[in-house]
């Protein structure tokens, strides 16, 4: 089992983010985004307001993804990205911020 987290990106994260957007050929991406970190390393980050996708291509991030879009989709399902957006406003920045630990066999 490895342990994965799911939680929002802070300004903290913008370094972390360009280097999976370049790896990935691709643009960074830009406003409230969910990231998914294995064993304290961002893989992957899904946009909540696009739902434009970045993921290392070095790591196995497949299973990554799946989780990421199923958590923004239950975020939008639920209230829209507005539950993100406050919920991101209220919560310090940056990897130790707002943890939601799944535990998923990669």
């Amino acid at each position: 089992m490895t342990d994965v987290v799911l939680r929002l990106c802070g300004e903290t994260d913008a370094a972390a983010l360009r280097r999976i957007a370049e790896r990935d050929s691709t643009r960074p991406l830009a406003g409230p985004v969910l990231g998914a970190e294995v064993e304290g390393d961002l893989r992957a980050a899904v946009s909540l307001r696009s739902g434009r996708v970045v993921a290392d291509p070095f790591f196995p991030t497949a299973e990554l993804v799946e989780l990421l879009r199923a958590r923004a989709e239950h975020l939008h399902s639920d209230r829209g990205v507005a539950v993100a957006n406050r919920s991101a406003s209220r919560q310090p920045r940056g990897p130790a911020a707002g943890r939601a630990a799944v535990q998923r066999a990669l």
